[in-house]
């Protein structure tokens, strides 16, 4: 069957025909695309036609769909069995492996989602510091637990507002919302409420408002600002751990959080998500300390074995400075083209990341991006779609280059989006 008949038949059984929201193109408009296998830096679709992916599931993929060395391990680890919900040897080599990559992270918890990562490190915040308000950034994608589908309040010493429905006020009353870049909010609030703030919490380098990465002195300004009173800092590398060296970016550049979450990377594929950090802040959690978390599947073996063997060949192939190669060769010929033809346009990069705003003037934060033609950008993804290439359905997400894009896949990317 078509993708077409596939949605239709879908919208039947499962609520606007996906299990997650962006799947259902409503940013760019038109009928989803099924997948039905991927190789590489390649995917088939059920109608038949083969793509060149630059979504990449959006980020896990970093060694492309279907790297021979995942598949023959989560093989051989299914077939000794699925889950046990009990401990594996496998789980312990994996958290020394992440511990020796990330140093500062003294200690690991394996779960099953980022989402779940983050939802547990703010309770581990807050257990630890006794504290309950937490800052995050306006852009910034956390996951989808009630404290963290919050919108910009009305002033910046307000709680924020609910994001979607469901979600109870009282939890958006202690999440202070902040423009993203924006050092002196921080401490604006950290001024007039720090002993109430457990956390502040914030994507390194922003991935769901588009690329935007921190300015000049903003991560280290959090780190310094949050230390001075006592209030932890988390770093949300769900999208930027491993994605630009084999360790966290936090870690690359010597900013190190109180607690990091990590996810789609680190599972190679499967679903997983982790956090940690110093042996003190982690000793709070079950069993040794007061604040529980707990999982059924967490630290499942073949989950854990697709992401040991993902970080092992980053560690050891390093293929890093090719991926940042070719997205600066990407990056640039696309802005090379926009200009050219006078287009309101640029391409954001960094390493194997980019996204391409509609709007000649850099995007800063999450008002910078919506200020974006949105329009634009939904005419770029079914031109590039109609030509062979899969990109995010929505002008707020990253696009990757993984490690299995060739030189090839790129020009004939530009050669594609030259006749847009």
């Amino acid at each position: 069957m078509s993708s077409a008949a596939w949605f239709e038949r879908a919208q039947k059984v499962i609520p606007g025909g996906v299990n997650s929201p962006v799947r259902a193109f409503n940013g760019v408009g038109g009928t989803p695309v099924y997948f039905k296998s991927g190789k590489g830096a390649k995917v088939q679709t059920e109608d038949g036609t083969e793509l060149i992916d630059f979504c990449g599931s959006w980020g896990p993929l970093i060694l492309g769909h279907a790297r021979q060395e995942i598949v023959d391990v989560v093989a051989k680890t299914a077939a000794d069995g699925l889950t046990f919900g009990a401990n594996t040897a496998k789980e312990a080599e994996f958290a020394e492996l992440i511990t020796t990559l990330i140093p500062e992270m003294e200690m690991v918890r394996l779960v099953s989602s980022g989402t779940e990562a983050v939802m547990s490190a703010i309770r581990l915040a807050r257990g630890y510091t006794g504290r309950r308000k937490i800052i995050k950034f306006d852009g910034c994608y956390h996951g989808h637990s009630d404290y963290l589908l919050v919108a910009a309040g009305s002033g910046l010493l307000t709680g924020g507002t609910t994001s979607s429905a469901g979600v109870s006020p009282a939890a958006t009353e202690e999440v202070y919302v902040v423009p993203y870049n924006d050092l002196e909010a921080v401490k604006a609030v950290l001024e007039a409420d720090s002993e109430n703030i457990a956390a502040v919490i914030v994507e390194p380098i922003a991935g769901n408002m588009g690329l935007v990465e921190p300015a000049a002195g903003f991560l280290e300004g959090l780190r310094e600002a949050t230390a001075a009173c006592g209030t932890l800092l988390i770093f949300d590398e769900v999208i930027n751990g491993f994605r630009l060296a084999p360790t966290t970016f936090g870690h690359t550049i010597g900013v190190n959080a109180d607690i990091t979450t990590l996810g789609k990377i680190i599972g190679g594929g499967m679903p997983i998500g982790a956090l940690g950090g110093s042996t003190e802040i982690m000793s709070t959690l079950a069993p040794l300390g007061p604040v529980y978390q707990a999982g059924t599947l967490s630290g499942n073996p073949v989950a854990v074995a697709a992401g040991m063997k993902t970080l092992e060949l980053l560690r050891d192939e390093s293929p890093y400075l090719k991926m940042e190669i070719l997205g600066k060769k990407l990056a640039d010929g696309i802005n090379r083209i926009a200009a050219e033809k006078g287009l309101a346009l640029h391409c954001a990069q960094k390493g194997g990341m980019f996204t391409p705003f509609f709007r000649k003037e850099p995007v800063h934060n999450l008002d910078d991006s919506k200020a974006c033609d949105q329009k634009a950008h939904a005419a770029y993804f079914h031109h590039m779609l109609d030509h062979g290439f899969y990109t995010p359905p929505s002008g707020f997400e990253v696009a990757f280059v993984s490690a299995a894009h060739t030189e090839e896949d790129i020009q004939a990317f530009l050669e594609a989006f030259s006749k847009l």
